[in-house]
């Protein structure tokens, strides 16, 4: 029976797992986890939880289990993990495919200033925050907070789907705990609330979350974007269809 490995931990990777249950019921698919999040929300399929032990790792489970084709469905900012996907493909002769959701695009009105990584986001917040004191609301996880904890002029707010740990967040941050979708409405309101001066958030694309950028593109509020890291080569597409049919023609 063909098997599928799917790299997931992201709701576009739920959502390919269900699709491709209903479009192949006989196929046997096995989702992969890193386990970071406590409670995640999992499709009803064969679960594996924690690191293969990088790409070398990845590549033995490839060929120890069978695997017809890897799909790399992990967040668009889980790098290192794509990177190990693409290498263990190639090592193991496995077909790999990366879905990626789009990202979202600026448009008119939106007040974005571009950073390449979270050090470059940091510095932003340090520049802007040099006139004034600043409220900032962090959207980057609770990974990713540690560049953010020498800011002197900025306070911060921290929403986050599991509580950070005490060390993760920067000084005197208030944290809220919650789990998308966001609502356009809703977002405004909690950033008038919270009377937010700027976002930093990652370009996640998506639905779940946009909310908050088209809040602050009404409300004029400025918005740090984190761009991406770039994708390994290899195969590309951003919608469930197209790797539907990816899938399907490795099956065959």
């Amino acid at each position: 029976m063909p098997r599928v490995l799917v790299l997931g931990g992201t709701d576009l990777a739920n959502a390919f797992i269900k699709a491709l249950q209903t479009a192949h019921p006989d196929l046997e698919i096995v989702l992969s986890l890193a386990g970071r999040t406590r409670s995640p929300k999992l499709p009803d399929c064969t679960i594996r939880t924690g690191g293969f032990g990088g790409a070398e790792g990845l590549s033995d489970y490839l060929r120890e289990e069978g695997i017809t084709a890897l799909v790399d469905a992990t967040h668009p900012y889980a790098a290192q993990i794509s990177a190990n996907a693409a290498k263990a493909a190639v090592e193991a002769g496995t077909p790999c495919l990366h879905l990626v959701r789009p990202t979202w695009e600026q448009a008119p009105y939106d007040n974005w200033h571009h950073a390449r990584d979270y050090e470059e986001a940091a510095k932003h917040l340090d520049e802007l925050s040099q006139t004034h004191p600043l409220t900032v609301f962090l959207t980057v996880g609770r990974q990713e907070l540690k560049p953010f904890h020498h800011l002197m002029n900025c306070t911060h707010v921290v929403r986050s789907v599991e509580q950070p740990d005490e060390a993760e967040l920067p000084p005197g941050a208030r944290v809220v705990l919650a789990r998308g979708p966001f609502r356009e409405e809703d977002e405004a309101a909690f950033l008038k609330e919270n009377r937010i001066d700027v976002i930093v958030s990652k370009n996640s694309g998506g639905t779940a979350t946009y909310g908050k950028i088209l809040a602050a593109r009404s409300l004029r509020m400025p918005v740090v974007m984190v761009e991406r890291p770039s994708l390994p080569e290899g195969e590309i597409v951003g919608d469930l269809e197209s790797a539907l049919v990816w899938v399907g023609g490795r099956l065959h």
